[in-house]
């Protein structure tokens, strides 16, 4: 089968250097709620890499799994995270966190259900359950700026 050379995609920090550096205070204002709220910094890789293996963006995956072992994160979690349901490696949490980042990110599939608000509001507290839906958000974002751009894992 033939293919067709790649289209050259935008540049959108070169193109849009404003709405870059808004998308990047959006971040920064993200993780400093997190902080504030006191949510974990490996909880916040989890959920990025959550978030990123859904839509399957391979530049985030690549990024925030790099991030998450420099923090700590074990291989056996990272390996198991997409079937992290199946595992008995995540904590209470955890599991709220990643159900709740799943709802966020798969929005269109019956919005956040009751029951996941519920579970998460069980072991968060408000404000650390808005950094959660917060950076779920931003995650999602950077997903979708990743593959439409067709950004690439550098080796």
């Amino acid at each position: 089968m033939n293919e067709s050379p790649p289209i050259s995609r935008v540049a959108l920090k070169k193109i849009t250097p404003d709405v870059s550096a808004a998308m990047g205070s959006l971040h920064s204002a993200a993780v400093s709620a997190a902080q504030d709220a006191k949510v974990e910094p490996e909880l916040l890789e989890l959920v990025r890499i959550r978030a990123s293996q859904i839509n399957g963006c391979a530049f985030c995956l690549d990024m925030h799994t790099k991030d998450a072992r420099s923090q700590g994160e074990t291989e056996q979690r990272l390996y198991t995270l997409n079937a992290w349901r199946e595992t008995p490696f995540f904590t209470e949490r955890e599991r709220a966190a990643l159900a709740l980042t799943e709802a966020v990110t798969l929005v269109h599939d019956g919005r956040v259900p009751d029951a996941v608000y519920a579970e998460a509001a069980e072991v968060f507290d408000e404000n650390q359950i808005a950094a959660l839906i917060w950076a779920a958000t931003v995650i999602n974002a950077y997903n979708r700026i990743a593959i439409a751009t067709r950004m690439v894992p550098k080796n």
